[in-house]
């Protein structure tokens, strides 16, 4: 029964590696660059490491390059703390919502133009609800531009030394025929979301599961399932789009304990979550064994 089980997994991660390479081959022929599978894994690439000392625990194609989908909105949420840091921003600021933030695409919280915000609830919407439109707003209102606000992102990155890492879009949508792709590898995600780490409000937002917004008229709930199913789970992030398959940042405390684990490029969501909560575990046994 054993044997019969684990052949019955192993045929589905490689039958789904197919499908999403499949969906990956369409869409390069549909003048999209993609990135192809290159592990025997049913990932991209991972990686974790020990939160506090950076020790890498654990890697696989951790500098194999991605595509990061909403995994890059944790950018968006670090230059919107450093600018609290620096005092330029506050919490409590409020946002009017622009024409070009509430016509934004994909997962949202369906602002409209004229709508007013804090800088405080529209982080929640960007990270439980992983909104674009929020992402958008923030962008706006803290640069002046999606453009500019790209341009802090991209000077952030190359500050932090994450060498492989190319942002092109405040939210990690597809991109238009036009436009180049988010790039970024699970080892650059490690040094972004460590840095994260730094500022206890990251927590305060990716470990919410289910947030009201617009005066508790409309419900968001997180797209990370292992909030509250694995143990000591309190962030960060996951993304997804077709080409880019199913990603995420994660990070968990036991004890005094705090690991990261990165995934990128996962065929199925269940099977990323799996695989997620597979790495935080090595992670911890290996801190248990030191």
């Amino acid at each position: 029964m054993k044997e019969n089980t684990v052949k019955f997994l192993s045929a589905i991660i490689k039958t789904s590696l197919v499908i999403f390479l499949s969906f990956s081959l369409f869409a390069a022929k549909k003048g999209k660059a993609i990135i192809p599978v290159l592990s025997k894994d049913p990932y991209l690439g991972a990686i974790v490491v020990d939160a506090d000392s950076g020790e890498v625990i654990f890697e696989k194609n951790a500098d194999v390059k991605g595509y990061p989908a909403s995994v890059l909105k944790l950018m968006d949420l670090l230059i919107v703390l450093d600018k609290i840091k620096e005092g330029v921003l506050k919490l409590e600021d409020q946002i009017n919502v622009t024409a070009e933030a509430a016509k934004i695409g994909g997962s949202q919280v369906y602002l409209k133009e004229g709508e007013v915000f804090s800088v405080d609830e529209l982080l929640y919407a960007l990270m439980v609800q992983s909104a674009n439109d929020a992402a958008t707003a923030l962008a706006i209102y803290i640069a002046g531009s999606k453009d500019a606000f790209v341009e802090l992102m991209n000077q952030k990155a190359k500050a932090l030394g994450m060498n492989n890492t190319e942002f092109h879009s405040i939210h990690g949508l597809p991109p238009a025929p036009d436009q180049q792709p988010d790039i970024t590898t699970a080892r650059d995600l490690v040094i972004l979301s460590r840095e994260l780490l730094k500022y206890p409000d990251t927590l305060r937002y990716t470990s919410t599961f289910e947030k009201g917004f617009r005066n508790n008229t409309f419900g968001m709930r997180n797209h990370n399932s292992l909030l509250g199913k694995v143990d000591g789970c309190d962030g960060l992030k996951t993304g997804y789009f077709t080409a880019a398959g199913y990603s995420m940042a994660a990070t968990a405390k036991r004890k005094d304990k705090r690991v990261i684990a990165i995934l990128l490029g996962c065929p199925q969501k269940q099977l990323r979550n799996q695989k997620v909560a597979e790495l935080l575990a090595k992670g911890f046994m290996a801190k248990k064994a030191q």
